[in-house]
């Protein structure tokens, strides 16, 4: 008896990535073989007689990446330390693209491109992928601060080893854990933007929950021993207080250095963390507030944006740095 099931129907398209995505189409494993051969030894039919890849193999996804920076962004060498994170490429896409169109609404609905906008990237990980994402949909130049020096010089390497990130993207080592933009905003730098992927957990232990909990989900059984197929280190996975603490310091120092961007963004994984960030919030009063859905397959996120410029400061803003 075969142990082949019946073909999915799969649609055409990921309808709930940006429309831009370049990734809403099924990956074509004979195109990104032939871009990078390497990724060939992992790619096997799976039980419904599709190209597929072993998601639960870290390697297999760390060849995956490689081949879709190559193939989509021009990344001729990508590589991070075995155990960092590894991140879903589709996603990050989507987040960049999202917050393209935000920068559009201060510049009369047209995204502003070159390497004149510049956006500040909190916790760039190892892995350096919002940045070339960034540099290569809309030539923005980056700064991308992290608080692991393993991480800084995994990314450095990454920006060394590509011509087409040459002169766009800096990194820089945030030295006090605590802090978020003290330490690594200069008094006199202007940011058009900044992002963030927070830590998602409170807790080692939590994170190693949540993974036996997906692997589960996906496995349609039990797991008892966790593989971070998509890897991730401590201050990648947690932070002490979670998503929720995390993003609630960055709200604090977002006043305190109102003036500096011009649009400050986080991406919120939990739900419940929502309320808490809009509670933040309010306190502190910035004049526009903007909640941005995003989803891949069936999970659901959002994107919260704030500035604290009015409609006149943004006009200023963008003579001033836009032309």
């Amino acid at each position: 008896m075969s142990d082949k099931k019946e073909k999915k129907d799969h649609p055409i398209t990921k309808e709930r990535l940006h429309p831009r995505n370049k990734h809403r189409e099924r990956y074509d494993f004979n195109t990104l073989v032939s871009t990078s051969p390497e990724l060939a030894q992992y790619v096997s039919m799976n039980i419904y007689n599709d190209q597929s890849i072993d998601f639960f193999d870290p390697a297999a996804v760390t060849t995956l990446n490689e081949a879709l920076l190559k193939h989509y962004y021009d990344i001729q060498e990508w590589k991070i330390p075995e155990g960092y994170l590894c991140p879903p490429i589709p996603g990050r896409a989507d987040y960049i693209h999202h917050i393209a169109e935000l920068l559009s609404t201060s510049n009369k609905g047209k995204i502003p491109t070159g390497k004149n906008i510049k956006c500040l990237d909190i916790g760039v990980g190892a892995n350096c992928v919002y940045p070339i994402i960034g540099v290569k949909e809309y030539g923005w130049s980056f700064v991308g601060a992290d608080v692991d020096q393993v991480s800084i010089n995994s990314a450095q390497q990454i920006v060394d080893n590509n011509k087409v990130l040459e002169g766009l993207v800096d990194l820089r080592l945030q030295t006090n854990p605590l802090d978020i933009f003290y330490g690594i905003i200069g008094q006199n730098e202007r940011f058009d933007l900044t992002i963030c992927n927070p830590p998602f957990h409170a807790s080692a232990e939590e994170a190693a929950s949540g993974a036996l909990r997906k692997l589960s989900n996906l496995q349609h059984k039990k797991v008892t021993k966790p593989i971070l197929n998509f890897g991730g280190q401590k201050n990648e996975l947690w932070c002490e207080g979670g998503e929720a603490a995390f993003v609630k310091e960055m709200i604090y120092e977002s006043k305190k250095f109102s003036t500096s961007c011009l649009w400050f963004s986080t991406l919120i994984s939990k739900q419940t963390n929502l309320q808490k960030a809009y509670d933040q919030l309010e306190v502190l009063a910035p004049f526009d507030v903007r909640t941005i859905p995003m989803g891949q397959g069936n999970k659901s996120s959002r994107l919260i944006a704030w500035t604290f410029h009015s409609k006149e400061a943004q006009a200023n803003w963008r003579k001033e740095r836009w032309g």
